[in-house]
């Protein structure tokens, strides 16, 4: 567990408590590369949201609070009196990256554009350092098209490279869900409005439970050609049932 350093000007003054893995707090090896607590655009809600970039922007990782009323923390022989718990997790910085890719793809009528051209918030202006996180240049074919011309390449956002690489995405938490003896069947019907006793847990339940953990990353509209690119039948909500009838004898004596 580690103590957080000095906020970022756009958030609050003080400190947190957070679990996050070594790597994220490491310290900077230069004055000017330490870790960075900062706001970006959610990729799914497009609205701002906590990340960390660990020292030297090498890695991305996604800021959870936990919080409870009336919780505050004993540091040192201080009180922190907020009293959230934060989580800070890895993220791969191709979901926040292909949030501007789609926008830019749109814009631009897919017109071809060099990656720092299209990676720009004026909102956020800490967002070109997506970039810098470590494998972003040589992953990055898994969602665009790509030219070369010279020494500079060339990317325009390409929605089949996306879905494969997002049903690998789906596999692996499938995959990861099943190797940690997570049941998912009573979470899917749930979420789903299926009603039904089954115990036992469908492959189709691990896909669609995936899917929603994956849908948190990604566009709506983009989560819809996913769920269809992975063959799964869209579920809606139950229509209302209708009241309940009249007993007959009631009806007779309005007659």
């Amino acid at each position: 567990m580690h103590g957080a350093k000095q906020r970022p000007a756009d958030a609050h003054p003080g400190q947190w408590v957070l679990i996050a893995p070594e790597v994220a707090t490491d310290p900077p090896k230069t004055p000017d590369s330490e870790p960075l607590f900062t706001k970006l655009r959610n990729p799914s809600t497009g609205e701002a949201t906590l990340y960390l970039f660990n020292s030297g922007a090498q890695q991305l990782f996604e800021v959870k609070a936990f919080h409870e009323e009336y919780r505050s923390w004993f540091i040192g022989q201080t009180v922190q009196q907020d009293g959230r718990l934060l989580f800070v997790t890895p993220l791969d910085p191709l979901f926040l990256i292909l949030y501007y890719l789609i926008k830019a793809d749109k814009e631009q009528q897919g017109k071809f554009q060099p990656l720092d051209q299209v990676v720009l918030d004026s909102d956020y202006p800490n967002c070109p350092l997506l970039l810098k996180c470590g494998d972003v240049k040589q992953h990055i074919h898994h969602v665009t098209e790509e030219k070369e011309i010279g020494t500079q390449k060339f990317h325009k956002y390409s929605q089949e490279k996306t879905l494969k690489w997002l049903k690998k995405k789906v596999n692996q938490t499938v995959k990861a869900l099943k190797g940690n003896n997570i049941s998912v069947g009573e979470r899917v019907r749930a979420a789903t409005f299926i009603s039904g006793r089954q115990i036992t847990d469908t492959e189709e339940d691990y896909v669609r439970y995936a899917h929603g953990l994956i849908s948190e990353y990604i566009p709506e509209d983009l989560s819809k050609e996913l769920l269809k690119y992975l063959g799964l039948p869209e579920h809606k909500s139950p229509a209302p049932e209708p009241p309940l009838k009249m007993p007959a004898q009631r009806r007779a004596k309005k007659k």
